[in-house]
Order: structure tokens, then C-alpha cells, then sequence
């Protein structure tokens, strides 16, 4: 191990609700570590910290802390009991410390935190500014996060990335912002069935090593028997899969984005208004929100001057910002639930909007599961039209079946998500807005989500601090940096951080890792002969591949081959891998020479 235990688990068990949750789980973390806890849903990853923090007992083991370690602990939820917020900061502090304010002012400007807030009005990201704050003022040796990114505006994210960077003492994490744990993590736990994996490489090898142990304990189930192999399957292909990035929606998205850019620059040098009211004609029917000049001003704030947008049916717009910027009043705005100051906005007509609000009121926490999908009525679902069994629609979302009649209120934020999000892919809309869906959800949901939005055909508008999620989904940026100033910007996060203007208000700094690399110089020129043919060859490829995966997919669907004809299971296995692998090969080469051809054209 790189450093001496800190804190270590020995030979852990704990069982919940007579089940076994860990069974025999060693493993440790030591000063300098920067850990990250990986798992599927439910797996127990928040009980796992718990128990590191000690604030569960497991059933037998030991659990190690260095004599005279000091430990700090965000819980997921934390709940803010003191009369003032300064006083719930000052807990984090030793006893014997706690007069030394000048430490609890310190954090708190370092988090923008209002100390004159009366800690029962506080927003979710104001609470959780809070709580992290009572963590880090301590400067404890250890430190135990749980999901520390939910309800952070991205500059808070991007502040706390750089303190844990420096943070010199052992840290344990459990995150569902890919980007956050990239750039901070060092070694993985992985979490699986009741066993702790440990790995010294960060987040970012993550993907690869499961795919990896996986594959393995596939190929040994495939030599027991087809039932066996058959569950496997699903563990490690139905959910994994997702976590792997789709090159074909990919290139769907770069296609989007580049005719969002097309639109966008045939403005530039045109008065806007006259522009857009000279071609609305034209695009009837396609129309989805248009604003033009719009302003917003409460007393001396102002949130919007003279912003002017156009959204078409399918365009996927991510709305960045700072907390208290003004993001929900723009988009209410956008929405027509509220009016301008001045300036117009027209919505397009037969809009079936749906919206996703992060606070979830719109679950009922008294019924089940299964009456909030079916509102009550039979068994079935009706999914855009078309009628699902219930049981088999909660799978879709990474439901168990038993938890088909559980209520509301006993499921975790995560799977409340979930379920308010299946509720509202379910019905039909054209017009999809969420507000922070991210929060909450574990990494499977998340992976979930991004494919079910990739294949809406609707028009998407998202509030989200995730930057890998945006970099992911989203064809344009709208980013309200404060004072008025709301720009829009083609393509995702990255994008917006490569195209906003030197002297616009940043509002986060470039992560580490890009800012890692050198920047290559533009050079006018075109493709050599060789990569241009790679690259007007390569769809065709795309196309057969498509089609060859196809038909053994269709074969393996065969319940009957592997007992007719084990060696011919075999063959269409190892070929439908190689398959699959020679398609996703062939889908990152033509993106790189897309990338390399618009590169060179300037």
C-alpha cells in the first residue's frame, strides 16, 4: 500500500433486514489518498462510509482509526439544528478550538456563505455550502464525503476540486459528477456484492477495470450453464454497457450541434429581431421557443438585458450559471410562466411540455411505486402510446420488482428521481425541462438517463452543474453569469469554456485536465489523401457492422441455441464481442478524423 492505514476495515459483516450487505470486507485508506467509492444502486455504498465514519456498528470485524485521528463526515442529507449558521460550522471544529472564529469567517467566504442567513430558509445548495464547510473547517485527517457536489453551482464545484487537490490527509468519496472525481481521485473501492475492491488508479481507469473483471467472470459463468450465463448477461451488459460512451449518439449530437452553430453565426452580423421575424415563416411548425430582446429586472438586480435566443423542435439547450444568477427565472421566462420586463417571447404552437423539479413535489409519498406509474389504474403503463407491464417498466429504471408496492417516502433521493423521471418519459411530451435531474442519482441512473435523452425526440431545456453530463447531451450553453450578461454558446461545457470571450465573467475555470494540455496551433490545410478516403470509407463500415450485430443479436435472442448447438453459441459470441469492439473502434477513428478534417479547415 502507498501510505500506513488511517482508517481501515477488517473482516467486516453487516447484514439489513436479515440479508447480508458486506461479507468479509477489508480494506483501508491512508494519509494522502484520495478515494473514490464506486458501486451499483443499492449496493451500499452510503452504509459502507457510515460504517468508516462510525457512525454504524457493523454486525463483527473491527474497524481501525490511527490513535489521535480526527474525522470529519458529510452525510448525504445533513440537517442544520443551530441557531445560526456560523454556530453549525463551529462544530466542525475541536472543542477546544471552537473560540478561534477567524477559522469559521474564513471557510465561509471561501464557500460565499451568508453568515446573517437564517439556517431554516436555506436552499438545498446553501445547506450544502454549510455542511461542507462545518467538514473542511476542522482541517480534519480524514474525510469522508457523501455525494459532496449535490446542489453546488460549478464554481463551488470547482473550488472545493482544488481544496480536496491540496487536502494532505485521507480522503473517501462517493460522487455521481464523473468530472469531480476524475480530476481528485487518486485509488478506487469498488463496492459489489458485498465485497470492497481496491485499485491505485483514480476514476478515470474506473470504467475500463470493470469492463475488464466483467468480461472475466462472464467467461466463467459461460462454461456452467445457459441460466447462469443468462443473469450475468444482464449484470454486466444491461447495466455496464451504459457507462460506455455511445459513438453513434456522439456523432448524432456533434451533427446537432453543428447545425445549432449554423443558425447561431447566420445571426452574427444581422439584427436579430429582423432575422428571426423574417424566417419564422419558414420553419412553421418547427418553432419551440423564440426571445427576442428580452429583460428582467427585481429592484437594483438585473437578471436579463436584451438576451435573444431561438429554439427548434430537437435542439437540447443547457442552462449554466452561478446560484442566484438568475437560471430558474430565465427559464420560467423561456417557459412563458413569467413576463419580461421588455422584449418579446413567443412559444410554438401544440407544445405538451413535461418538467422535472428536483424538490419532487410532484410525488405523492403516500402511494406505491406501482400506483404512481399507473396512477392508480391496472397494471399496465402506457409509455407514448403504447401500453408496458409495470413490473417491466420499473426494470427499465433499475427497479427491483419486490419494490413494486413499497410507498413513496421509503425510497432514497436517488430512487425518487428515478421514478419521478420514469413517470415523465412516460407520457408523451415534446418540450422536456429539468431542473437538476442529476442530483441524487448514482452512476447507473445517470448513465440511464443520458441514453433515454439522447433518443427523446423532443426539445430538451436542463439546469445542470454536471458538466460531463452536458458535454454529453446538450447541442448549445446558455450561461447566466450575473449582472444581465446571458450569452449562448454552441455545443457543451467544454465547448462554453473554449468560446466565451477573455473578458466575460467566468464563471469556472478550465478543469485540470485540459488545462493540462498544450493547445495545439491551427493549421489551414485539408486531410492527407489516405486519412480522407479512412474517413469517407468508414460509414459504409459503420453500416455493415451495424447490420452484422444485428443478426447475431437476433440469433443469441434464440432461448434454444446454446442446447441445440453449444459450439455455434460460441462462435456467435466471440464474434458478436469482436463485432461490437471492431464498431466502436471504427466509430472514435471517424470522429477523430471529423475532428482533424474540421481542425485543418479552420
Amino acid at each position: 500500500m502507498a501510505s500506513p492505514p488511517l482508517l481501515s476495515l477488517r473482516d467486516v459483516r453487516l447484514t439489513f433486514g436479515g440479508n447480508p450487505l458486506f461479507e468479509g470486507v477489508t480494506t483501508w485508506v491512508g494519509k494522502g489518498d484520495k478515494t473514490v467509492l464506486v458501486g451499483r444502486n443499492g449496493s451500499g455504498k452510503s452504509t459502507l462510509l457510515k460504517v468508516f465514519a462510525g457512525d454504524i456498528q457493523p454486525d463483527s470485524g473491527e474497524r481501525f482509526v490511527q490513535p489521535g485521528a480526527r474525522i470529519a463526515y458529510l452525510h448525504q442529507d445533513p440537517a442544520i439544528t443551530t441557531a445560526t449558521i456560523a454556530e453549525f460550522i463551529a462544530q466542525g471544529l475541536p472543542e477546544a478550538e471552537r473560540d478561534q472564529t477567524w477559522r469559521v469567517d474564513a471557510i465561509m467566504s471561501d464557500l460565499g456563505i451568508d453568515p446573517a442567513r437564517n439556517p431554516a430558509t436555506l436552499s438545498g445548495g446553501e445547506g450544502r455550502r454549510a455542511a461542507l464547510a462545518r467538514a473542511l473547517v476542522g482541517d480534519p485527517d480524514a474525510l469522508l464525503l457523501d455525494e459532496p457536489t449535490n446542489h453546488l453551482d460549478l464554481p463551488a464545484i470547482l473550488w472545493l476540486e482544488q481544496w480536496l487537490k491540496d487536502y494532505q490527509g485521507a480522503l473517501v468519496m462517493i460522487s455521481h459528477d464523473r468530472r469531480f472525481l476524475e480530476a481528485v481521485s487518486r485509488q478506487t473501492l469498488w463496492l459489489e456484492r458485498g465485497v470492497v475492491r481496491r485499485a491505485e488508479f483514480g476514476f478515470a481507469g474506473f470504467p475500463q477495470w470493470q469492463e475488464e473483471t466483467y468480461a472475466a467472470e462472464e467467461a466463467e459463468i459461460a462454461r456452467m450453464n445457459t441460466q447462469m450465463r443468462q443473469e450475468m448477461h444482464w449484470l454486466a451488459r444491461g447495466v455496464t454497457a451504459r457507462r460506455k460512451r455511445n459513438m453513434g449518439r456522439l456523432r448524432a449530437l456533434q451533427g446537432l450541434r453543428k447545425e445549432r452553430s449554423a443558425r447561431i453565426s447566420s445571426k452574427a452580423d444581422n439584427d436579430r429581431r429582423v432575422v428571426l421575424d423574417s424566417d419564422a415563416g419558414d420553419i412553421s411548425g418547427r418553432l419551440v421557443i423564440e426571445a427576442t430582446n428580452i429583460t428582467k429586472v427585481f429592484g437594483d438586480k438585473v437578471v436579463a438585458q436584451g438576451f435573444s435566443t431561438r429554439i427548434l423542435r430537437g435542439d437540447r439547450v443547457g442552462l449554466i450559471g452561478p446560484n442566484g444568477a438568475g437560471k430558474t427565472t430565465l427559464l420560467r421566462m423561456l417557459t412563458g410562466e413569467l413576463a419580461p420586463d421588455s422584449g418579446e417571447v413567443r412559444l410554438g404552437t401544440n407544445l405538451e411540455p413535461a418538467y422535472f423539479d428536483q424538490r419532487r413535489d410532484q410525488l405523492n409519498p403516500d402511494i406505491s411505486v406501482w400506483d404512481t406509474l399507473t396512477d392508480g389504474r391496472g397494471d399496465n403503463v402506457w409509455v407514448r402510446g403504447h401500453p408496458r407491464h409495470v413490473v417491466g417498466y420499473m426494470r427499465d429504471f433499475l427497479f427491483d420488482d419486490n419494490q413494486a408496492r413499497t410507498p413513496v417516502r421509503a425510497l432514497s433521493g436517488g430512487e425518487r428521481n428515478r421514478l419521478l423521471l420514469a413517470k415523465l418519459l412516460a407520457k408523451p411530451s415534446n418540450l422536456l425541462i429539468l431542473d437538476e435531474p442529476t442530483n441524487d442519482l448514482d452512476m447507473d441512473t445517470l448513465d440511464l438517463l443520458e441514453e433515454m435523452l439522447a433518443d427523446y425526440q423532443g426539445t430538451l431545456l436542463v439546469v445542470s452543474h454536471d458538466r460531463d453530463f452536458l458535454d454529453r447531451l446538450v447541442t448549445s450553453v446558455i450561461a447566466v453569469e450575473g449582472d444581465g450578461d446571458i450569452r449562448e454558446y454552441v455545443g457543451g461545457y467544454s465547448d462554453y469554456l473554449d468560446q466565451r470571450p477573455k473578458d466575460a465573467p467566468a464563471e469556472a475555470a478550465k478543469p485540470a485536465k485540459d488545462a493540462a494540455a498544450a493547445p495545439r496551433p491551427k493549421v489551414q490545410g485539408k486531410l492527407s489523401y489516405k486519412d480522407q478516403r479512412e474517413l469517407d470509407d468508414l460509414p459504409k463500415r459503420m453500416d455493415k457492422l451495424h447490420t452484422e450485430i444485428a443478426k447475431l443479436e437476433t440469433e443469441m435472442a434464440d432461448p434454444n441455441l446454446y442446447a441445440r448447438d453449444a459450439s455455434r453459441f460460441d462462435a456467435v459470441t466471440k464474434r458478436l464481442d469482436a463485432a461490437r469492439l471492431e464498431l466502436e473502434q471504427a466509430e472514435e477513428r471517424w470522429l477523430e478524423l471529423e475532428a482533424l478534417r474540421e481542425e485543418l479547415a479552420g
